[in-house]
């Protein structure tokens, strides 16, 4: 074939001769690369905990009030029990006392009879509950959600049944 007479065809040839050279080198540098960061090793799904994971829920615990011991003796008559959980319905408990602003707060508890309901995460502020941007679902009696926030100081929280409107008790968490 004379290449003088038809460069065109020419020119054609070595642009795809060039094209695939540099997809063959750009294939085998993306192959050494995932072999040499691991990804796509396994593709089994497994119980133990992936450290790519993004987001995680405490798993439910029984948890006790921690109390102090001027909160052990008899309440005083008119003493409001807002600590106290309730003998039936939603009772909720915080992981931490005090945290740093928007470090987690974990939330947790157990609402007997509330198979499946929705539980919406409520704030006190400005001496009315606000709902927090969290909601959560009862499964096995119990939940466990947590939420984070800047706002520091004495922060109470609650949580509400959103069908039946069933109240939980309160807990309050210094975060600062």
């Amino acid at each position: 074939m004379d290449t003088e007479n038809r460069p065109v065809l020419t020119g054609l040839v070595a642009l795809v001769g060039v094209a695939v050279a540099i997809g063959l080198l750009g294939g085998l540098a993306v192959l050494v690369g995932v072999k040499a960061t691991g990804i796509g090793e396994s593709t089994e799904a497994s119980d133990e905990p992936s450290t790519s994971a993004t987001f995680r829920l405490p798993r439910p615990s029984e948890t006790s009030t921690e109390t102090t011991p001027e909160e052990t003796a008899e309440p005083s008559p008119g003493a409001e029990p807002t600590s106290e959980a309730p003998a039936t319905g939603i009772s909720l408990s915080a992981s931490q006392q005090s945290v740093s602003p928007m470090q987690q707060i974990d939330l947790t508890g157990t609402y007997q009879g509330g198979e499946g309901a929705i539980l919406q995460v409520q704030r006190m502020e400005s001496g009315a509950w606000s709902d927090f941007p969290v909601t959560m679902s009862v499964s096995g009696g119990t939940f466990a959600t947590y939420v984070q926030t800047s706002r520091t100081g004495p922060n109470k929280f609650r949580v509400v049944d959103t069908d039946s409107d069933v109240v939980s008790n309160e807990v309050t968490v210094t975060v600062g």
